[in-house]
């Protein structure tokens, strides 16, 4: 299994070598799209698209609504890894002593 991080592609980076500028985001990556490439079409009609990302490629494309679920179940675990570090490092201090 992999794990594909949704991101939009807003440039051509360079046509020849299949590489094109994929916003995940906020942060800008260079990524291979040779998988969501369609044959003899020109690069820039992927601009704007919604691909899923793994390891520097575009594995492939999917619409606005999945890449903006999929970033909210991100975002959700992400909060719930820090919280749980937080748990397992901190403390908890007693408002009052036991009886």
């Amino acid at each position: 299994m992999c794990l594909g991080i949704p991101g939009q592609i807003v440039a051509v980076a360079d046509a020849e070598a299949m590489l094109c500028v994929v916003d995940v985001s906020g942060v800008r990556r260079t990524v291979d799209v040779v998988c969501v490439a369609e044959p003899g079409a020109p690069l820039d009609d992927l601009v704007g698209a919604w691909v899923l990302v793994h390891v520097g490629f575009a594995m492939s494309r999917i619409d606005e609504e999945e890449a903006a679920a999929t970033l909210k179940v991100l975002s959700e675990i992400g909060e719930a890894a820090v919280e749980m570090e937080a748990l397992t490092q901190g403390s908890v201090e007693l408002l009052s002593t036991p009886r």
